[in-house]
């Protein structure tokens, strides 16, 4: 596909606040942030530091769009967003944040990070599982996602196919590739209507 293609199509890029400039996860951030940008798309992030600010700059230096989502109570403890940004979207609580970034984009690339990253990962996972919205691509780089997430199908409660829902690749230089092989052949899943199709009987009933 070219840049074209992807004219309006908006990733969200997640990663950690603690990634540091200099290490091997900022400068795959960066480039992550950049093969984006080339390829067409807006990066849309959390808008401060860390793999955030790394996937800017790379979007930025780019030409790309870039949108980050801020908020309040990181306002208030003197936190300013990354200077990479081409749009700001600013909301008062960390769950109204944390739904505008799962809501709004078209595709999610989740980079090596922690628990806030986590939380992202699986509430556009849930999401997506239920229709609630649309299915869409979710790309999660490196090893520590697949040795997180995959075991949800044999040590969890999980039908082992909604793993599907999720691309693992080993490094950022792939993500593109794997947004591209979604787009052309989405996953066929059916979606989790419920857990329980019948209810249990109560007492005599």
């Amino acid at each position: 596909m070219t840049g074209a293609d992807h004219a309006g199509k908006v990733v969200g890029v997640y990663g950690s606040a603690a990634t540091a400039p200099g290490t091997t996860d900022y400068a795959e951030a960066v480039e992550v942030g950049r093969a984006l940008a080339k390829a067409g798309y807006a990066v849309m992030t959390g808008g401060y530091g860390g793999a955030m600010g790394a996937a800017s700059q790379g979007a930025a230096e780019a030409g790309g769009h870039v949108i980050g989502v801020t908020v309040g109570l990181f306002k208030e403890r003197g936190l300013v967003p990354n200077p990479f940004l081409k749009e700001e979207v600013h909301l008062p609580s960390l769950a109204e944040r944390l739904n505008y970034l799962i809501v709004k984009p078209d595709a999610y690339v989740a980079l090596r990070g922690g628990v806030g990253t986590l939380s992202e990962i699986a509430l556009a996972w849930s999401l997506i599982q239920v229709g609630e919205i649309p299915s869409r691509p979710l790309v999660a780089v490196g090893r520590v996602w697949r040795e997180i997430l995959s075991p949800l199908a044999t040590l969890g409660v999980m039908n082992p196919r909604e793993l599907e829902r999720i691309t693992f690749v080993e490094s950022g230089a792939a993500v593109l590739q794997a947004l591209e092989a979604w787009w052309a052949n989405p996953p066929a899943i059916p979606l989790r209507l419920g857990d329980v199709k019948e209810p249990p009987l109560l007492g005599n009933e």
